[in-house]
C-alpha cells in the first residue's frame, strides 16, 4: 500500500534524483528506490558489524580450533 507524503528537498537533491531516474521512472519511483537501497545497505551493514562482533569475541577460540584442525 503506498501512502503519499510530502517532503522538502534542495534543488541540488532533486537535480541528482532526476539525473537517477531511470527511463520513465517518476521521481517518487526513483526516490523509493534509491531509499530502499540505503536502508538495505544499512541493514546488511549492521549484520556486518554483528557478525564482526560475534567473530571478534570468539577469536581466540576459533584461532585454536583452527590450529587444531590443521594439526591433523
Amino acid at each position: 500500500m503506498k501512502l503519499k507524503t510530502s517532503i522538502t528537498l534542495e534543488a541540488g537533491v532533486v537535480a541528482a534524483v532526476e539525473r537517477a531516474a531511470r527511463a520513465g521512472e517518476s521521481r517518487s519511483q526513483v526516490i523509493e528506490r534509491l531509499l530502499r537501497q540505503s536502508l538495505a545497505e544499512q541493514e546488511r551493514a549492521a549484520i556486518d558489524r554483528r557478525d564482526r562482533a560475534i567473530l571478534d569475541a570468539r577469536a581466540d577460540e576459533l584461532n585454536e580450533e583452527a590450529a587444531d584442525v590443521l594439526g591433523y
